[in-house]
């Protein structure tokens, strides 16, 4: 499979399954109020102290895992930060999940025979 159309699916995948999300979690200060470009202290002051903080694996920065809780449904939701401590993105996973996505979207095509466009 070719790095587009892994980034592709990982996108589809990612959208679908926050449409769902968005709608329970709509009201929480984390989903609802978080834009890229805040800094730490900023996400702190709407989501207070997060669960973990880690440092990213594939680009320069650190993120924050949360966990949202909204009547029965619980789910984890990231805010990961660039190397200058700006939000550059958010979601609901884990920012080992995110790592992870980013990494594998990296990756060279491994389905041997074709290679570009």
């Amino acid at each position: 499979m070719n790095i587009p159309l892994l980034a592709l699916l990982v996108g589809f995948s990612t959208v679908a399954g926050c449409t769902s999300y968005a709608e329970i979690y709509r009201d929480q200060p984390l989903f609802a109020n978080v834009e890229n470009g805040m800094s730490k202290d900023q996400v702190q002051q709407i989501g207070g102290k997060p669960l973990s903080i880690s440092e990213r694996t594939v680009e320069p920065g650190s993120c924050f895992d949360y966990l949202l809780t909204q009547a029965e449904h619980k789910h984890t939701y990231s805010v990961s930060f660039d190397s200058y401590g700006k939000v550059d993105h958010t979601g609901f996973m884990t920012c080992a999940e995110w790592s992870h996505a980013q990494k594998k979207a990296r990756e060279p095509s491994s389905g041997g025979g074709g290679g570009g466009y």
